[in-house]
């Protein structure tokens, strides 16, 4: 990744999390209060993010990155393999259904 992408990625990064952070400062605590910003605004800060995510999209196509998505730690399918402990085998007793 050249130097020019490396800064375009980061201003594209700081770019969402403030659309981020202002969303989350705007938004009223509750459904029944009226919204601060328009309608209109709204529609733009969608599209904004919108066009961030596709750019941010095709700087990683270009350098060849893998799609970069959440990793949560509790997730099954980001664990390879996982250790039982034998004391939690149990045998079932005649008649039990599980």
């Amino acid at each position: 990744m050249t130097d020019e992408s490396s800064k375009e990625r980061q201003i594209l990064m700081v770019m969402r999390k403030v659309l981020a952070a202002v969303i989350k400062d705007t938004t009223p605590p509750s459904r029944a209060l009226k919204h601060p910003l328009t309608d209109g605004t709204i529609e733009d800060i969608r599209g904004c993010l919108a066009l961030i995510a596709a750019r941010e999209r095709e700087l990683a196509d270009a350098a060849g990155v893998a799609q970069e998505r959440p990793h949560y730690t509790d997730d099954p399918a980001a664990v390879a393999s996982r250790v039982v402990p034998i004391t939690q085998i149990s045998r079932r007793k005649p008649g039990e259904d599980s």
